[in-house]
């Protein structure tokens, strides 16, 4: 028997293979699955779709889109998509068709295109209801402090995607992870989004991906994290975040080789007609390209690691 210690609060002792390094016993202690998909096993995986249901014919023919490209690269899909952005800008943004209506929706793209779904949600009266549908639970970052909703997740049963406040350190997400388990629900990985830097800006601090690693599985939100947020709002114009999307393949390839286990992505057939972040949303056209170079990526990682 060896003794392992970890970053959690507590000492696990286990039979280790002596060939087995401590990243992938960490790996298999924190790994599960959501329908077909292993979440923290060493399968890179897809969290994707528009930021917003814009409506219901709109977000089946992204959810088909995005199926039809990772289905052909054998590339792990879950859909996402929001029924209310509660965090707009402006009062006056979009915000999407409800709670009921986007629930009926995803439902539908769920079981009629037979793939896992991700939603997010603001209040913890919305929790019961959206876990009837959703496989996943997404705490929102400005949210991701909030222990009531952040406790109800957990007890929903669903897995819970915690994504990291622009305010918060990659240590200190330890926390909102310890609260889940402490919940009884281990089924919790973290989703890094990038961190303010000065007004309007933000940037990806890659060290965050390994430092989280040590206590979930953690994915990297190539398309938050080249946001601008509110960047338009200069007191005259709208009140919308500015983006650049030309850095969404540069950062996604860099946290594939820095050994995320997935990668968030908002994808929309026009953004420039998106009616939430379409300034900062991968155009429809150019994921295969991306996934097929993320793909490469972490085979030849594989490759090395088992090179001797």
């Amino acid at each position: 028997m060896s003794r392992i210690y970890t970053d959690f609060p507590f000492i696990l002792f286990i039979r280790v293979n002596p060939c087995r390094s401590v990243a992938n016993i960490l790996r298999m202690l924190t790994s599960f699955q959501v329908g077909d998909i292993h979440i923290g096993s060493g399968d890179l995986f897809l969290i994707a779709g528009p930021c917003v249901i814009e409506s219901e014919e709109h977000a089946i023919r992204m959810a088909e889109i995005i199926k039809g490209v990772t289905k052909a690269l054998a590339f792990p899909f879950i859909f996402k998509a929001s029924y209310d952005k509660a965090n707009r800008t402006s009062i006056r943004s979009f915000r999407g068709p409800g709670l009921k209506e986007g629930l009926r929706i995803l439902k539908k793209i769920k079981n009629e295109l037979q793939v896992p779904v991700l939603t997010d949600v603001h209040e913890t009266a919305d929790v019961g209801k959206v876990a009837e549908v959703a496989d996943v639970l997404q705490i929102p970052a400005f949210l991701s402090r909030q222990t009531d909703l952040v406790v109800a997740a957990a007890l929903s049963g669903r897995a819970v995607n915690i994504k990291k406040g622009q305010f918060v350190s990659p240590w200190d997400m330890r926390h909102a992870v310890e609260k889940c388990r402490d919940a009884g629900n281990n089924e919790v990985f973290l989703t890094e989004r990038g961190a303010s830097f000065g007004y309007n800006n933000l940037v990806v601090d890659m060290r965050s991906l390994a430092i989280m690693r040590k206590f979930a599985p953690v994915v990297f939100d190539a398309t938050h994290s080249v946001q601008l947020p509110s960047s338009q709002s200069d007191g005259n114009g709208p009140a919308v975040s500015g983006g650049q999307p030309e850095f969404i393949p540069v950062l996604s390839r860099a946290a594939v080789a820095a050994g995320v286990d997935g990668v968030f992505m908002e994808v929309h057939d026009n953004p420039k007609e998106a009616k939430s972040d379409g300034a900062n949303a991968l155009e429809s056209t150019k994921l295969r390209g991306l996934l097929k170079e993320l793909s490469a990526i972490r085979k030849a990682l594989e490759m090395a690691a088992n090179t001797p």
